[in-house]
């Protein structure tokens, strides 16, 4: 479970961990009261308009904009409102902003020298927990090389990038946060500060259940009272939950925004199916996560692209095969569709009749490959060639492989 930026802030505040004053806004009307809100707390005049979605690349897509007075803030507002936001991440019909988030813009520290050669010259760091799958610990991650992709300072430079194995009984220890504090190169006061943030974060990641929690970038203020050497404060940050874990926290669902999830993922969830679109074209009806996984890579070894991740599960009914089947048809870039169905739990007699229900109900006008093996097998088949006069495009195959090859070739020389 993904949130968004601003609610990302509030449980860095909540954690004593310091955000530039922020409001979240709706309607482009409400952008010069959040406006004067957030410059006067914070004593500046200026303040970032930022769209609040689930894809980076918002700056390069216009999508954060710098403003100095509330008439600015207000153009920003209306332009993001009215457009749709178009990035790397979000494929070309870009993504609708249902909320922006306004918040006071902060002096960050000059850089006396970049940390590595072309490096940034600002005060902007990465700092990052998340889990280490080959030494099962979860793991801190820090750059002095903040505001990047870390991916292409990891990539790029990747001494500049500084991993901390945290203990799963005794958690960061202060001496940890300390050296790495050290080896961003930080001092004086900034060093208390950051040791304070980053156990205050890895607390947080722990009791929220947390899969990632990114501040990028962590920055250093100018010199100000109170502040000799600057302040470390977050001014972007992301969280991601572990979605087996949200049932005990009433804070993670109260913050789920539905507006945000993929419709079909909602619909299949809603009768208890597992599904994730991908961007290929061949859709996958599967039982078991495992063979799910071993078909889409048939798929790819066979030369095509899987469309989803859809596993129905053990011991779906027939309502949810044919729910299934609309799932999948609903996405248009969906141009095959292949059926691996071993039946152990599940009985293959219930996979064809949802098949032909499907077929009924909604319509098949690509071609569709079954593979089934198992439990009730024999009956399974039956009930699909007695059905063929509804199943003009099926095909059925013999093993695995021979699935994956006909869906393929299906594809690339489509019926009719």
């Amino acid at each position: 479970m993904k949130i968004h930026e601003y609610q990302a802030r509030e449980l860095l505040s909540q954690s004593g961990i310091p955000v530039p004053a922020g409001a979240v806004i709706q309607t482009a009307d409400q952008a010069a009261d959040a406006y004067a809100l957030v410059t006067k707390a914070a004593a500046t005049d200026l303040a970032v308009v930022k769209a609040q979605v689930f894809a980076g690349g918002r700056g390069k897509a216009g999508f954060v904009k710098l403003v100095r007075n509330a008439d600015d803030a207000t153009a920003a507002a209306e332009f993001m409102f009215n457009n749709r936001m178009v990035s790397n991440q979000t494929g070309p019909d870009g993504l609708a902003v249902s909320k922006l988030l306004v918040a006071a813009g902060v002096d960050i520290a000059d850089r006396p020298a970049p940390r590595v050669p072309g490096g940034v010259t600002k005060e902007e760091y990465y700092l990052a927990i998340t889990t280490d799958r080959n030494t099962r610990r979860n793991v801190m991650m820090a750059s002095a090389e903040g505001g990047m992709d870390i991916e292409t300072v990891a990539a790029e430079n990747p001494s500049a990038l500084i991993k901390t194995f945290i203990d799963p009984l005794t958690g960061l220890q202060p001496h940890q946060a300390r050296e790495v504090a050290f080896r961003l190169g930080m001092h004086g006061k900034q060093i208390n500060q950051a040791v304070k943030l980053m156990l205050n974060l890895a607390k947080l990641y722990e009791s929220q259940d947390c899969t990632m929690a990114e501040i990028n970038p962590l920055i250093i203020t100018s010199p100000a009272d109170g502040y000799p050497d600057g302040q470390v404060m977050a001014i972007d940050a992301k969280f991601q939950f572990d979605d087996n874990a949200v049932f005990r926290h009433k804070n993670q669902q109260e913050m789920h925004d539905p507006s945000e999830d993929n419709p079909l993922e909602v619909r299949a969830a809603e009768h208890d199916l597992n599904y994730i679109a991908l961007d290929g074209n061949i859709g996958c009806l599967v039982n078991g996560a495992g063979l799910a996984m071993a078909t889409m890579d048939i798929i790819k070894h066979a030369g095509g692209e899987p469309a989803n991740f859809l596993d129905v599960g053990g011991s779906a009914s027939e309502e949810a095969v044919t729910e299934a089947f609309r799932i999948i048809l609903s996405d248009d870039a969906v141009k095959g569709i292949m059926v691996n169905i071993f039946g152990g739990i599940m009985d293959c007699a219930v996979i064809a009749r949802g098949v032909v229900n499907a077929a009924r109900e909604v319509g098949f006008t690509v071609p569709l490959v079954v593979r089934l093996e198992g439990t009730n097998v024999d009956a399974g088949r039956k009930i699909l060639a007695e059905a063929s006069a509804d199943l003009p495009t099926l095909q059925a195959a013999a093993d695995l492989a021979d699935a994956a090859e006909k869906v393929v070739g299906a594809v690339k020389q489509p019926v009719g």
